[in-house]
């Protein structure tokens, strides 16, 4: 991962019940959270991400430290492994501040299990959760950083990266040009994102069910044309389909300092 963050104003250990957990199409989960903590997490667009926590037991979450830093990571590495609750990171779907309250939705990619593995721990809490289930959640803003002089944009992801380029799509500026290329599981995971008009997405659906998530992502930003010298590229996804995206896109001369890219996950570990 090679990320520079524009962090929140503010940082704090949010807790949250589950409202809701319902099917969004057969690659998604969309589980809705609830609860007067929320209200401290301030919508910041783009690919506005957060530490998100699952007890360990009784009590487990109470013992997480209000932020993520280094030393405060360690002592959450020091907490006993049966009582440390499971950390992933998740990108925001939608956050709602109302005179009804805060939601705030998360979508989780369905990933296959590897033969023999059961799905990661949050997956599967994800796919049982019910109403009133307890979690906790640090605001962590944003990656999405492009410099002041950018003249398009290129949007790389898989599945688990469509929440992220969803919201950056959601909040470029309405003459924004580009193209964002969204691998998914299936044609019927494919759904109408608002972009501006000047930014083409291709949706990438895989057809081979024992394929490689990322890969017909990779190889459409292969095919490519030679990207502009003002571009900026924001990839996201399977460790493979990031680093390797920008490996292609620095060797066709694009800036280094203008690529985000972030692996979310690697093929063939069930760990989320």
């Amino acid at each position: 991962m090679a990320v520079s963050r524009t962090k929140p104003a503010s940082q704090g250990l949010v807790h949250a019940r589950v409202l809701d957990r319902h099917r969004v199409s057969p690659g998604f989960v969309r589980v809705v959270l609830g609860g007067d903590d929320l209200a401290a997490i301030e919508p910041m667009g783009h690919d506005h991400w957060v530490r998100f926590f699952l007890p360990a037991g009784e009590g487990s979450l109470e013992r997480l430290p209000g932020s993520m830093g280094l030393l405060s990571y360690a002592r959450y590495r020091a907490l006993p492994a049966a009582r440390r609750p499971v950390l992933r990171n998740y990108t925001i779907a939608d956050l709602r501040h109302g005179d009804g309250g805060s939601q705030l939705d998360i979508d989780f990619a369905v990933h296959e299990a590897p033969d023999g593995q059961q799905p990661g721990p949050a997956i599967g809490w994800a796919l049982g959760c019910c109403e009133g289930d307890p979690v906790a959640l640090i605001d962590e803003g944003i990656t999405f950083a492009p410099p002041a002089d950018v003249a398009s944009f290129l949007l790389v992801g898989d599945e688990t990266a469509l929440p992220g380029i969803a919201g950056i799509l959601h909040s470029l500026p309405a003459d924004a040009r580009g193209t964002a290329l969204l691998e998914v599981g299936s044609a019927e995971d494919v759904r109408e994102l608002p972009a501006p008009a000047g930014v083409e997405l291709r949706w990438l659906p895989r057809t081979d069910p024992h394929a490689v998530p990322g890969a017909l992502a990779l190889t459409a930003v292969q095919q490519l044309s030679t990207p502009d010298a003002r571009c900026y590229a924001w990839v996201a996804g399977e460790s493979a389909l990031a680093t390797g995206a920008r490996r292609h896109l620095v060797q066709a001369g694009l800036a280094k300092d203008r690529i985000t890219f972030v692996g979310y996950w690697r093929h063939g570990r069930a760990q989320y």
